[in-house]
């Protein structure tokens, strides 16, 4: 059994989501136009600032001072956030987590709540969860909506709707949304404000709101979500009761640390100087804002990512989605095919390190997912080395399979590179076979070659080898 729902269930392993993805030229367009408007307008903000490459190495610099000393920060915001008057709990996975927030759910006595935009719900498959137990959760977020009314699965880390256009988006919402007027136009606008009407009820009637962290600050115990619509702010303050589902990794320090990652996450994620919305909230205050604050803290896998010395890295990630956005790979397959909640080149190191199943052929053939060309450490705001993790995983999970029949091809070749008789031996048969081959190329092998073969040619040994060439022509 998986540990936890980070991949989508149901999901075909990555090369054939990949080919499906790839035959939808609107999908492939989308992708391309969206993608290539975000990366340009990222190249704009950051070349403003001349000390670029310093903040990077900061955040990086505090990331991993958190990942160091991980059980101390954690622990001193346990007792700042308890100390304001707020309440902590500990999830050690995805089930224990959804079983928490169900029960303070069913405590504050309504069947449905309102979310702020979070990946971490989105992990632990925390609305179906809900829906399971006889809680509605209604997405406030645009894109999440619309992916919840499209009853769709997200492509973007930070864009999930970004595979749609806006003439998708306008039949979604005519066919979905209640009150939606039958002649709705295809206009951003009228788009959003079909929206906004649709969720004010919602967030004037709510009791319970539910949030992901993008920071939470160990010294004083505060939680910080930035956003752009406003939509957080509004689930943030109204509802009597917050709770909020925080990865182990989202800590910094002190407010200090703070500024480094607010100059980087909003020019690396939406291209932006600053978010239009910063939220903070620390604990309870009476008659203002909500009146029970619970902070649940999700491990799910961290903490044996954690004791990856290579793969930690991944941990340090703020969630920008600035690799996506110069991914080849996710260019042309769009998030979906990944069959994770973590998409792109982040998602191909960091859930293989979140799935305990070791059968999970979506989940492993993940770090095989990149090109390894490196822009996406080029454009992270942490500098995680994406490429390193990549081979990093992709060599354990050699090591992990059988080796029977690998194991006795190796020893075959090596006994016959050491050897110079045998070595030509080889060749002189390869060559045979080079003549016997038209084309010089094989499409079809029995087994094992089929293997190869059921998705690539073999190319054929030349005619004559070098050997037998310099024998023939300098004796």
């Amino acid at each position: 059994m998986a540990r936890n729902p980070v991949t989508w269930l149901g999901v075909p392993p990555f090369p054939k989501a990949a080919h499906t993805a790839l035959a939808d030229s609107q999908l492939r367009r989308n992708m391309r136009h969206a993608t290539h408007t975000i990366r340009d307008k990222r190249a704009r903000v950051v070349s403003e600032l001349p000390d670029w490459e310093g903040l990077r190495r900061a955040g990086e610099a505090i990331k991993n001072d958190v990942l160091a000393n991980l059980d101390f920060y954690l622990e001193r915001l346990e007792e700042a956030v308890t100390a304001r008057g707020g309440v902590v709990h500990w999830a050690r996975d995805a089930a224990e987590a959804n079983e928490i927030v169900l029960r303070l759910t069913r405590e504050a006595g309504t069947g449905e709540v309102v979310k702020v935009k979070s990946m971490a719900t989105a992990e632990i498959g925390l609305n179906e969860a809900l829906e399971a137990g006889g809680v509605r959760a209604i997405e406030t977020d645009l894109a999440e909506l619309i992916v919840q009314l499209g009853h769709d699965r997200p492509s973007h880390i930070l864009v999930p709707a970004i595979h749609r256009n806006r003439a998708e988006i306008r039949e979604i919402f005519r066919r979905e949304m209640p009150g939606a007027p039958a002649d709705l136009p295809a206009e951003p606008r009228a788009l959003a404000e079909a929206a906004r009407r649709h969720l004010r009820h919602k967030f004037l009637t709510a009791k319970v709101a539910i949030s992901g962290a993008n920071f939470a600050v160990a010294d004083t115990g505060s939680i910080m979500v930035v956003e752009s619509e406003g939509n957080g702010r509004m689930c943030l303050t109204l509802p009597r009761t917050l709770i909020t589902v925080m990865g182990l990794e989202k800590l910094v320090p002190t407010w200090q640390d703070l500024e480094v990652f607010l100059q980087l996450l909003p020019r690396s994620s939406t291209a932006e100087r600053m978010n239009p919305y910063t939220s903070v909230w620390t604990g309870v205050t009476p008659g203002d804002g909500p009146q029970e604050f619970h902070l649940v803290l999700l491990d799910n896998g961290r903490t044996e990512a954690l004791a990856d010395t290579v793969g930690r890295q991944a941990l340090r990630c703020i969630r920008c989605s600035a690799c996506l956005n110069v991914c080849p790979v996710y260019e042309r397959t769009g998030g979906q095919a990944y069959g994770s909640v973590y998409p792109g080149p982040i998602g191909a190191i960091l859930t293989p390190q979140l799935v305990a199943d070791a059968h999970d052929k979506q989940a492993a053939s993940l770090p095989y997912a990149s090109s390894l060309c490196g822009a996406c450490f080029e454009a992270c705001p942490v500098r995680i080395d994406i490429p390193e993790v990549l081979t990093h995983l992709r060599a354990k999970a050699v090591e992990a399979k059988p080796k029977r029949g690998e194991a006795a091809a190796m020893a075959l070749l090596s006994r016959v590179f050491a050897d110079p008789r045998k070595y030509e031996a080889a060749q002189k048969a390869g060559a045979l076979a080079g003549r016997l081959v038209p084309g010089g190329k094989a499409s079809t092998l029995p087994w094992p070659g089929s293997l190869w073969t059921s998705s690539r040619d073999v190319p054929m040994p030349p005619r004559e080898s070098f050997r037998t060439w310099w024998r023939n022509n300098r004796g």
